[in-house]
Parts: C-alpha cells; sequence; structure tokens
C-alpha cells in the first residue's frame, strides 16, 4: 500500500473518530458540537474521494490525429430485454472514438470493444483514444444491465442487474462446472447477440452512407476486429468464432466460453476442436497466467500457450493484477488495488502504455 493511501486512510480514521466522538458525549449535543460533528462527515466524505478518486494524469496519445467522440443509442427489436419483465426490446448504449482529419477515401478500420463484468463502454478509454489517434475508428458498447451503470436514450438511468451480480457471485467452475456452463451459456448469448446487432448495424449503416454520425462516413466495414476485457473478451473470442468477417480479436484476460460445448464425466469442460479461424492476442496478468494449465475453464488459452505464431499470440503482463489491465488502474489505483489483491509493480500510466503499443502492433500488422 502506497503512503499516500495509508496517509489518507489515517485521516479518515480520525474524522470518524471525531465525528462519533461529537454524537456520543452528552457534553458535545450543543450547536457547536453538531457543527463540529457535521463538518467532521463532510471531511470524511471529502477524504475517501480523494483516496478513491486522485487527480491523475491522463495517458497521452502517440499517434498524430486528434480525436473525436461520438455517442449514439441503438435498439435492438429482435430481443426483448432478459434482466426484466417490462417487455421492453434490448437497448445498448454506444460511443465512438475516431480521428479528426483522417482521409475518407482510405477509410479508417474498425475495433468494437465489449467490457467486462460490471464495467462500463469507457473502461479502456485510454486505449481507445491511442488507437483512433493512429487512424482507428472504435465502437465500445454499453453492455446494459451488465454494466455497472448506464443511461438509456429516454434519459433512465439503468444499473447492474441484481440477478445478474448473483450468477456472477455463484460461478465456480472448478467445483460445479455444470451450473458454470449454464451460466456461460446465457451470457454469451446476451453478449455475442449485443456485439453481432452492434457489427450488422453498423456495417447497414456505413453501407446505406447513413450520416446520423460523421464516423459512419470513415469506417472501413472490411476491416474488423473484435475486442474485450474479461467477459467482454470471451464474447470477443466467440465472435471471432461466428462470423466470417472478423479481421482480428484481441481477448484482455478471457477464456474461450463460447468454445465450451459440454461437461465430460470427470467433470472438465468439453471444447470445439477447430482451429481458432483468425488472428488473436491473448494478454493475461498475474491474474491468471499461472493458473492456465490449472483452470478447467482455461483449457483453451492453455492449448494456445504452445502455438505461439504471427497469427496467434500471447503476452504476459507481469506484476500487475486483473483491472491493472484497465482505465480503473488510472481513475482509482486504491480501488484497483483492493480488486486485484495487491499494488502493481509499475505505475497504471506505464502499464497503459505497454498495453496500447502490444495492441496498436497487433492491430498495424493484421488490419
Amino acid at each position: 500500500m502506497k503512503a499516500r493511501h495509508i496517509f489518507l486512510l489515517t485521516v479518515m480514521i480520525i474524522e470518524l473518530i471525531l465525528f462519533f466522538y461529537c454524537f456520543i458525549r452528552k457534553s458535545n449535543h450543543v450547536p457547536a458540537g453538531y457543527i463540529c460533528g457535521v463538518l467532521s462527515l463532510i471531511l470524511f466524505v471529502c477524504t475517501g474521494w480523494l483516496l478513491l478518486f486522485p487527480k491523475v494524469t491522463p495517458v497521452e496519445t502517440t499517434g498524430k490525429y486528434k480525436i473525436i467522440r461520438e455517442d449514439s443509442f441503438y435498439i435492438d427489436t429482435s430481443r426483448l430485454e432478459t434482466y426484466n419483465d417490462e417487455g421492453g426490446y434490448r437497448e445498448l448504449p454506444v460511443s465512438f472514438w475516431y480521428p479528426d482529419g483522417y482521409d475518407e477515401i482510405q477509410r479508417c478500420p474498425l475495433v468494437v470493444f465489449s467490457h467486462g463484468s460490471f464495467g462500463v463502454k469507457e473502461s479502456n478509454e485510454t486505449l481507445y483514444r491511442e488507437l483512433a489517434s493512429h487512424g482507428y475508428a472504435v465502437c465500445s458498447i454499453d453492455h446494459t444491465y451488465q454494466c455497472f451503470k448506464t443511461k438509456l436514450s429516454n434519459g433512465r438511468t439503468i444499473r447492474v442487474s441484481g440477478e445478474f451480480m448473483k450468477e456472477i457471485a455463484a460461478d465456480k467452475p472448478q467445483d460445479k462446472p455444470e451450473q458454470s456452463l449454464a451460466h456461460f451459456e446465457k451470457w454469451m448469448e446476451i453478449r455475442t447477440g449485443d456485439i453481432n446487432f452492434v457489427l450488422d448495424t453498423i456495417i447497414e449503416k456505413v453501407d446505406e452512407g447513413n450520416d446520423e454520425l460523421k464516423a459512419y462516413n470513415l469506417i472501413d466495414t472490411s476491416r474488423i476486429c473484435v475486442m474485450g476485457h474479461s467477459l467482454g473478451g470471451s464474447a470477443a473470442l466467440g465472435v471471432g468464432r461466428q462470423r466470417d468477417d472478423i479481421s482480428a480479436v484481441i481477448s484482455l484476460e478471457a477464456p474461450f466460453l463460447c468454445d465450451i460445448k459440454g461437461v465430460d464425466k470427470d467433470g472438465s469442460f468439453i471444447f470445439e476442436q477447430s482451429e481458432y479461424p483468425v488472428p488473436v492476442l491473448n494478454i493475461y496478468s498475474d491474474a491468471s497466467w499461472e493458473h492456465l494449465r490449472e483452470w478447467k475453464q482455461y483449457e483453451e488459452n492453455a492449448r494456445l500457450l504452445d502455438m505461439e505464431s504471427e497469427d496467434i499470440q500471447n503476452v504476459h503482463f507481469s506484476g500487475i493484477g486483473h483491472f491493472s489491465l484497465t482505465d480503473l488502474s488510472l481513475t482509482s489505483p486504491f480501488l484497483t488495488m483492493i480488486f486485484d489483491g495487491g499494488s502493481p509493480k509499475d505505475a497504471p500510466q506505464a502499464t497503459l502504455k505497454k498495453l496500447n503499443e502490444v495492441c496498436l502492433a497487433f492491430l498495424d500488422k493484421h488490419l
């Protein structure tokens, strides 16, 4: 734990003690005592905010282009919302990051990103901006009810589904593979359905010359990468098998959940046996790297470790945890440390720069 974290936690403890002291002691039940208690509570909240969300230096882009962001909402009229019983169609907020002043004749390769469980579409904005500065158009999806919070087109704020949270908490692939397989199938049907719908919508709008967003005039739909973190990475790997218009896949620490076809009598997962059809980059942190040959759901990942080539790449970021592969490490180092179970070896900026470099090199080669 960093000295800054220790200092702020100590201050918060002192402020909390002062708050209770002001209200517990009867002699303090006077206007001055109440004022002291309220002020100590305000200071506690402010210090907590500084601890969780310190002022950070963003990672500068290295490409020659400035970046434009555009937001939109896609409504899939072929699917009802899974996590409510109101009967409405599934709505997905999406955001685009793309280069300003890019040559429309040349067009931009398209990268579609899927966040992890409880994430948001801005979860890897540092990476999106870096790619956009080098001539890529990035579309990131809010997977409604599977993300921490999102706002729909009618202004309604949707938070993560309690049902989904219970499913995640109950998931134990090593002990209850049949139950996990049911979860995997449900999550992947939703996630791949979202990604496929977004891809189909973008392709349709590009083909028809839709000018609702400027991004549609820049996208080259013959060069597509799907990318994701954690659960989103698993969905991206699944879409790479499902479609024949995908040029590459990047997975940030995720198992091949869509490749699991069943559970055998010994409780092991049965995986798809055919070779993965497109170039794939798998990036891992310490959270899974040492367990790839142990955890049942990562059997396909372990197999690809022995098939390293130009089209199959596996990269290990040593000294960091799972959430350090996202911008949470930048916006809240303290929460990242808590979720990852320890402090990262390198500063968040250094890790995110490395992530940018590895992903950009892979995309430049294959797109």
